[in-house]
């Protein structure tokens, strides 16, 4: 006959106090957002990262020292131009940062993990979005406040009207963090290997601006400036665009915008569907994979 024996391996209840739903919203934030730019991981992961922030450093450095030396206003970059004018930079640190928080786990089938514990789904996906976001906006605020600072330490004029555009240009940058890490976590959740989410999201914003491209072309060289101002409204970057000009009194970037504050209250509007529109395909992505 074989015996049993019975081990005490002391396992007691926790009945110390709980930190609740705000701390792990947090926690999930500050986890992906140090991951957007390689903390705690490998040296090889924030190679890519920082390479893309120093590059986007150094037009603005560049335009302060131009104009530390020759005093003229037009060498400093206008703030709510810079974003549109790096685009690229902007769209490669997306494409190959969206995979790292949208489609690591995805990959590694360990969602069911996150939610075997209390962790809400919504919550879940608010939380890489608001980390997505908040790592595009270091990225481009950074560098706009490197312009703004500089221009005060060297004496730019009028430091009042540099001051309204400066924070108009911040305002801008949150919007375009906003409306291109929503549009780029969703492509990367659909695409789990991080190669194919890569490409995936480069290929929407090349394709999307492209076509803008072509039918903007085509409206002017029959000299209709409306339809071309509109078109702006179905590639991203035109699309904060139209919002910081019409609604934020910048200047423009692109071409053509659309015209009036109505143009800008519908490229508003469509910004926000855009948002929304992300966290539900998100929320449904990661429910999915949370039951598998």
């Amino acid at each position: 006959m074989s015996t049993s024996t019975i081990h005490d391996i002391g396992y007691r209840h926790y009945d110390g106090r709980r930190s609740g739903r705000a701390y792990v919203l947090r926690s999930l934030f500050v986890h992906n957002l140090r991951a957007a730019y390689g903390l705690g991981r490998p040296a090889r992961a924030k190679v890519m990262p920082f390479l893309l922030a120093a590059i986007m450093l150094l037009p603005a450095a560049g335009s302060v020292a131009v104009f530390a030396v020759t005093k003229q206003e037009d060498a400093l970059m206008r703030y709510s131009s810079y974003a549109p004018l790096l685009q690229v930079i902007i769209a490669i640190f997306l494409a190959t940062q969206a995979p790292v928080l949208a489609s690591r786990e995805l990959r590694f089938h360990v969602v069911p993990l996150y939610f075997s514990r209390p962790v809400g789904h919504l919550d879940f996906v608010l939380a890489k979005i608001a980390a997505m976001t908040s790592a595009l906006f270091a990225l481009m605020a950074v560098p706009v406040t490197v312009l703004y600072v500089g221009g005060l330490v060297t004496k730019a004029p009028d430091s009042a009207d540099q001051l309204g555009r400066y924070l108009a240009a911040i305002v801008g940058c949150a919007l375009f963090a906003l409306v291109l890490g929503a549009i780029g976590m969703v492509v990367a959740a659909f695409t789990p290997r991080r190669g194919f989410g890569v490409a995936a999201v480069i290929a929407v914003f090349m394709l999307s601006s492209t076509f803008v491209l072509i039918v903007q072309g085509i409206a002017e060289e029959q000299t209709n400036f409306t339809l071309s101002g509109w078109a702006g409204l179905f590639a991203p970057f035109n699309l904060v665009d139209i919002v910081q000009v019409r609604l934020l009194g910048a200047e423009k970037s692109s071409v053509q915008v659309a015209p009036g504050v109505a143009g800008g209250a519908v490229a508003l509007a469509l910004c926000a569907v855009i948002v929304l529109g992300s966290v539900a395909v998100l929320y449904r992505r990661f429910r999915k994979a949370g039951l598998s």
